[in-house]
């Protein structure tokens, strides 16, 4: 099905299955733990030994030499497999380094070996034994200190730089200015599942059942880098314990068990210990921003410039911080720059809202410090600067010689699509009264709760709305029985609920006659889980197998598919109404489809919006801070489900908090490390620092974005909420910090006059 038209009324807006509250399917199974992890499945294949892996001790240089000898002559040791003996490996498409280093290491805890043993702790023990040799070469591993020899990067499809209007003539003549830098911790996914996978070989074909969230790129990664058919791999991952971008893409665990199955000849298992994940598999980037806004007095923006810089491995992507600037609010006069500088820490990638979470926790800063030398409510500042059109359209990548652009490519890039939606007003106006915004002091530090001194803070939620191609397949059964089968994955978000309540509406069944099997790449390839995109697209895909379903059964019955009605497990037309199962037959009807979008979303800028309120109490004595209520209100299309959307949403908020107040990566700059590794010392919140959380759904349709009417919501709840936090703490403090997080000895040092 090709979607390149805006969808009418539909089978969907019947809304009797889809958009109810319905609870998670896999729930029952998580809460009780019998969902089959990747590490679990124990019943998948006989035979199974155990893979420990070693990571690289050093972040840069080369291995001069490795002593096997005594971890190969510890009891219970199978095989080793190291770069020497593991054949030729090619790197795939989507890591920067390779998976398997040596002699060559490009960052610390880069796998080095796997030991192969007959329990994990006999795998462990020898892989202690390993005596490796190394020659180490001088490495960079301080953003700051690299960031002026950073170039500019491409960011997706789109320009790394932006330019419109003449920022540098209206910046310095804006009546009201303000220039700043700003800068975002390096941060662990640190989802609760580990990196883990069981591999195993039958001939020269390779079964992976692991924790992934895209089922399709690890398979043609994995293709690749072994050099084997595609045909010949299968992966499986029906079950995730989180991912948040850290399993988009292949990881160690997997390539690691597949070569030491392949050595030893057995089934294999590999779970990546918690202490190797944050160094060994990816984060994201730190950022350092330079944020300059003019405005009249009353308030209207005339130049806005934000420049992003943050770091990688070489040939790696950005953290690219500018780039909702050039979409969320007005201002003739307008710069963006994303600039990426070559450091030799572990892979930097896609963190939940990559470019967005970290780029909002400053701009919404910057925005509020504006406000405040307008003397203007912040809120009223944001809707006067509202627009419906983007101001600043990339378009694709320009040459690097601006003057090499044809008149008609230049025209094109600076064109400015209308949004198809855009409630961020509505989104501030529906909160404001919510969460009582009125009673705000706007001057900060005026407000106690005895020891504890009060704060309200705001900010703007953004972040686009993207789609891609999906598919899937549907069954109907000699019972009326619906079972729907597609690669998408559920990584905790309620794939599985959402996908049967789509195939349920659809077909006219109630939702426990539909079964999902999903995380497997025999099954149709779908979107996957990332970026925002999964639930949308991959209900859009289960939308299109269905109806070719709905015409199989129509034409089965001898009725028009397009008049008929699918209620009660029958099809209805006129006076005629026949039960599917006995439509289905002894053999059944199957249908297969995919959605392919067409360029509705080039000609519409498709987004997601939102507003956080946060309140916060800092003890005046000690600066600790604490979270004392949050609101989301969300403009997010249609919600398929309100109650995993919530979920989706509160989630989202806590891992925001987590990055306004805790969460850090600290780098040993000598070195090139991550120090604090672990779930000790690498801080999350927990649920003591988590207060009541509320989220409000806008009403919202979106015809544009696809025939479900819907758009991603998985991640906008990061978007802005560090900020609404940052922007809560000065106002109960009046101590304006501007490197996350926002840790008490930030404050304390300023605030004993409050005490």
């Amino acid at each position: 099905m090709k979607f390149d038209s805006p969808a009418t009324t539909n089978p969907i807006d019947q809304l009797k299955v889809v958009g109810q509250p319905v609870d998670r399917i896999d729930g029952p199974l998580k809460t009780t733990g019998t969902a089959p992890y990747a590490y679990d499945r124990y019943d998948v294949v006989p035979n199974q030994a155990y893979g420990y892996v070693l990571g690289s001790a050093i972040a840069k240089g080369r291995i001069a030499g490795m002593d096997l000898a005594a971890a190969k002559a510890a009891p219970g040791v199978i095989t080793i497999v190291t770069a020497q003996n593991a054949g030729k490996l090619a790197k795939g498409d989507l890591n920067t380094a390779k998976l398997l280093g040596g002699p060559e290491i490009q960052h610390y805890h880069q796998a080095v070996a796997v030991v192969v043993a007959e329990t994990f702790e006999q795998a462990r023990a020898a892989a202690m034994l390993i005596r490796v040799n190394y020659s180490a070469a001088k490495g960079s591993f301080d953003l700051d200190a690299v960031k002026d020899k950073a170039v500019s990067a491409d960011v997706f499809n789109a320009a790394g730089e932006t330019s419109v209007g003449n920022f540098t003539a209206a910046f310095p003549a804006a009546p009201v200015q303000l220039d700043a830098t700003y800068s975002t911790a390096h941060e662990s996914h640190s989802m609760l599942e580990p990196h883990a996978t069981v591999a195993a070989w039958d001939g020269d074909r390779l079964t992976l059942w692991t924790s992934n969230q895209m089922i399709a790129w690890a398979v043609s990664d994995m293709a690749k880098t072994l050099g084997m058919p595609k045909e010949k791999i299968r992966v499986m991952s029906p079950y995730i314990g989180g991912g948040f971008g850290a399993k988009l893409f292949l990881r160690s665990d997997a390539l690691m068990a597949a070569l030491a199955a392949r050595a030893a000849r057995r089934p294999v298992k590999v779970a990546l210990q918690r202490a190797l994940i944050p160094n060994n598999t990816v984060h994201r980037s730190a950022t350092i921003q330079r944020l300059r806004i003019g405005a009249t007095r009353d308030g209207q923006i005339t130049a806005i410039g934000h420049e992003s810089w943050s770091g990688n491995l070489p040939g790696g992507g950005l953290e690219a911080g500018a780039v909702q600037t050039r979409a969320l609010y007005a201002g003739a006069n307008r710069i963006t720059s994303n600039r990426l500088a070559t450091l030799d820490l572990p892979e930097a990638n896609a963190m939940r809202a990559p470019n967005e979470a970290p780029g909002l926790a400053v701009l919404e800063i910057a925005m509020d410090e504006m406000a405040e030398k307008l003397a203007m409510d912040p809120i009223e500042f944001r809707i006067r600067n509202d627009t419906q059109v983007v101001p600043d359209f990339p378009g694709k990548p320009a040459s690097s010689d601006p003057q090499s652009k044809k008149p008609e490519q230049k025209e094109k890039q600076n064109s400015t699509p209308p949004f198809s939606k855009r409630q961020l007003v509505q989104c501030f106006q529906v909160g404001a009264k919510q969460f009582g915004w009125d009673k705000r002091n706007p001057k900060p530090g005026q407000v106690r709760d005895g020891r504890w001194l009060i704060g309200m803070g705001v900010a703007s939620a953004f972040r686009d709305n993207l789609v891609t191609k999906s598919a899937a397949r549907v069954r109907l059964d000699r019972n009326g029985n619906v079972t729907v089968e597609t690669d998408m994955t559920d990584i905790g978000t309620g794939s599985y609920t959402i996908i049967a309540q789509t195939a349920a509406e659809m077909m006219g069944v109630p939702l426990n006659k539909v079964n999902v099997r999903l995380g497997d790449s025999s099954f149709p390839a779908s979107c996957g889980s990332g970026g925002q995109w999964g639930g949308n697209s991959s209900t859009s895909g289960v939308y299109a197998a269905c109806m070719k379903l709905r015409e199989a059964v129509a034409q089965k019955a001898g009725l028009n598919a397009t008049d008929a009605v699918f209620a009660d497990g029958q099809i209805r037309s006129g006076q005629t109404s026949i039960p599917l199962a006995d439509l289905a037959g002894s053999r059944g009807l199957v249908a297969e489809d995919m959605i392919e979008f067409g360029d509705l979303d080039k000609r519409y800028q498709q987004s997601t919006f939102g507003a956080h309120f946060v309140e916060v109490g800092v003890d005046a004595a000690t600066g600790e801070t604490r979270v004392r209520r949050m609101l989301a209100v969300c403009a997010a299309g249609r919600i398929l489900n309100p109650k995993t959307a919530r979920s989706q949403v509160i989630g989202a908020m806590t891992m925001g908090v987590g990055a306004a107040l805790m969460e850090e990566l600290a780098v040993d700059t000598r070195h090139g490390f991550f120090v604090n590794h672990d779930l000790a010392l690498y801080e999350v919140p927990v649920h003591a620092d988590i207060p009541h959380q509320e989220v409000i759904f806008l009403d919202e349709t979106d015809p544009i974005s696809s025939p479900m009417k819907a758009k991603g919501v998985g991640e906008l709840g990061i978007c802005g909420i560090a900020a609404a936090v940052a922007n809560a703490v000065y106002n109960a403090t009046g101590v304006r910090v501007r490197d996350y997080p926002i840790t008490l000895d930030k404050l304390i040092g300023k605030m004993q006059s409050m005490a």
